[in-house]
């Protein structure tokens, strides 16, 4: 039976609003059909989401990507989507991805807003919808359309393209006359001149993170070479092997923290951005890793007291974006199937989705919606549109990515041995084959 793993490192952006609906009373006429002045019922379509509608505020104003696009669904459909959502006071040891698998084999809800991993695994047992026939679909990027196809069918949608990059302080770089780096051997010179000149550690770090260098030395060829689908079919019958892959990362991440440039101690310390952000912005250290929103958001690096650029990370391929994603995904039981893939159609539609790439200032998972980034975002943004990435979860694999390598990470840092990581892939995928 595969391994779930119960740690997600993927944020889900929901923060959602209860939309106020105010009917009037009308008076009652000589000749007035009473009965075709009651109000039509509305069809009612149930949303499992981790966060629950917010309340607007008096003036009714903030309201977040998502609802955006649920409000448009509402108010072109003329139905109501009911949210149904998720807290840990109410499931008590379970987490959100284990409510969702419970609930979506149960046939509780309508459609989900969920993880990787869970899109693969319900994928593979029939109870997701195959959306690839939705009009919104056609218009997807080739890097969506991988990461959530289970089997040929198109299990799940995002509603933004989540990218990983190196954030670098330039001016820290400019002072030391250092370009930026493309390979690993370009990273690694880097890192030594900065130590040699008083910087201790160069490398921010946490305990979620640091997976997103193995994924970029690991799959760099993989995704950028003449067929990618031909190599993952090849790790999931079994005549590749993902320890095979992933040895190259784990041997240069190890390097990393054997040089000093990263401190692997106080990094397991560490969450994301709270730990190692405030020394980065402090600009004590030259480079930090994180998710593309972290940019804009002023509670994270939007607002440095330096130039500030952020790039892919090394591989013998150049600069590599890492790219992983969240998914909307439709109950194939449901009594209200169609209803919601209408509602699907509406919230993914280039219309939505360009609202919700323009009020979070994302990559949109549409072809044709383009969202213009602040100055530092540029450098990452350039290599996505030139289609050169490698995904940190796919569903398509048998072997669920982004979480299982972030765990066997972890035992990098606390002193495992590569072989000793790479044994434990090779464990998971025999896992995965006696399941098949």
């Amino acid at each position: 039976m595969r391994r779930r793993v119960k740690e997600s490192a993927v944020a889900f952006i929901a923060t959602i609003m209860v939309f106020a609906v105010v009917s009037c009373a009308q008076r009652d006429l000589p000749g007035t059909n009473l009965i075709d002045n009651e109000e039509e019922e509305k069809t009612t379509i149930l949303l499992f989401v981790p966060m629950e509608r917010s309340k607007p505020d008096a003036k009714n104003a903030a309201r977040t990507a998502f609802d955006k696009t649920v409000i448009m669904a509402e108010e072109q459909l003329n139905l109501t989507v009911e949210y149904r959502t998720y807290t840990s006071a109410d499931y008590q040891e379970k987490t959100y991805d284990d409510v969702s698998i419970d609930r979506i084999r149960h046939d509780m809800d309508d459609f989900y807003l969920l993880n990787p991993d869970v899109l693969q695994k319900t994928g593979e047992e029939g109870r997701l919808a195959d959306l690839s026939d939705l009009e919104c679909a056609k218009n997807l990027r080739e890097v969506v359309k991988l990461a959530n196809t289970v089997d040929g069918k198109l299990m799940g949608i995002p509603q933004e393209v989540v990218v990983y990059g190196l954030f670098v302080n330039k001016d820290m770089f400019d002072q030391y006359d250092l370009e930026m780096p493309n390979t690993p051997e370009e990273f690694l010179e880097c890192c030594r001149v900065f130590k040699k000149n008083g910087i201790e550690t160069p490398i921010g770090a946490n305990r979620w993170w640091l997976e997103t260098f193995v994924f970029a030395q690991a799959y760099a060829d993989l995704y950028n070479g003449d067929d990618p689908a031909a190599e993952i079919e090849a790790l999931n019958n079994g005549e590749r092997k993902y320890s095979d892959y992933m040895r190259k990362g784990f041997e240069y991440l190890k390097e990393l923290i054997d040089l000093g440039y990263i401190d692997a101690e106080t990094a397991l310390t560490y969450e994301a951005i709270e730990g190692e952000g405030a020394d980065f912005l402090a600009q004590k250290m030259p480079i930090v890793m994180a998710y593309w929103g972290a940019a804009n958001a002023e509670t994270a690096y939007g607002k440095p007291d330096f130039n500030m650029e952020v790039i892919g990370f090394p591989s013998d391929r150049g600069q590599m974006p890492v790219v992983s994603m969240t998914g909307i995904s439709v109950l194939e039981n449901s009594e209200r199937r169609q209803e919601t893939l209408d509602v699907l159609e509406v919230m993914l539609s280039d219309e939505a989705l360009r609202v919700y790439a323009e009020t979070n200032k994302v990559i949109s998972p549409s072809e044709n919606v383009e969202v213009e980034c602040i100055p530092a975002l540029k450098p990452l943004n350039d290599l996505v549109d030139e289609g050169k990435y490698v995904l940190a979860s796919n569903a398509g694999m048998r072997v669920e990515q982004w979480g299982n390598t972030c765990l066997i990470v972890r035992k990098l840092m606390e002193g495992a041995s590569v072989d000793e990581c790479m044994a434990e892939f090779d464990r998971l995928q025999e896992e995965s084959n006696d399941s098949q």
